[in-house]
């Protein structure tokens, strides 16, 4: 572990405290309330958006700031919401789930040499921010509200289109981000070859 966290340089941490931002902003316009189900997010983009761009460790480390400061209260999550009580509710495990998403997310994303693959990318959405989220997720939802686990698979498929738009849209974000920019994507670009010509930027550039 002590290996793996010296080589998070300074520009490492600026990408990190960026998309734990992202995420956090991507909160602001609240949850969108569906009847007897769990609010939709916007910040399940920022989830994966982080695993797209920054890779696995560094995807995990932005969402693991995030929900830390959501942990000692600050009000970052949809609605306005946040304190330790948020991590045992009915969204306790798709919150929790957002840790191993963005992991595996990055992993898959940025498996493979040379320029990112949109369908990598996509596949990395899929997987990290849809499977491994919902499989956090449902059991928890089921535990709370008592529903049989059937029955919470069922009703949570209402959200699979949202879902899958989020990938479309992380996939698209994050090929134009690579394409325009790619030194916003770290030791990844560094190993393509491609440096920085204004490295200080790069929070400013991963931003938009």
């Amino acid at each position: 572990m002590a290996r793996t966290a010296s080589r998070f340089d300074t520009r490492d941490l600026a990408r990190i405290a960026v998309f734990a931002a992202i995420i956090a902003v991507l909160g602001l316009p609240g949850p969108i309330p569906v009847p007897g189900l769990v609010p939709i997010t916007a910040q399940t983009l920022g989830v994966v958006l982080a695993g797209t761009v920054l890779g696995p460790l560094r995807g995990l480390a932005a969402v693991a700031v995030f929900e830390l400061l959501v942990l000692v209260g600050l009000p970052l999550l949809s609605g306005g919401h946040g304190g330790p009580a948020v991590f045992v509710g009915v969204t306790a495990g798709y919150l929790l789930g957002w840790l191993p998403g963005a992991f595996v997310t990055g992993l898959v994303a940025h498996s493979g040499r040379g320029a990112l693959a949109g369908w990598r990318v996509a596949l990395g959405a899929v997987i990290g921010g849809i499977v491994v989220i919902y499989t956090c997720g449902i059991p928890v939802q089921s535990l709370v509200t008592g529903l049989p686990l059937g029955a919470t698979i069922i009703s949570s498929l209402a959200f699979i289109p949202g879902d899958l738009i989020k990938v479309v849209v992380a996939t698209l974000l994050t090929l134009a981000l690579w394409r325009a920019y790619p030194p916003a994507f770290g030791r990844r670009a560094e190993r393509r070859g491609v440096r920085s010509a204004a490295p200080t930027s790069v929070e400013e550039t991963a931003a938009r």
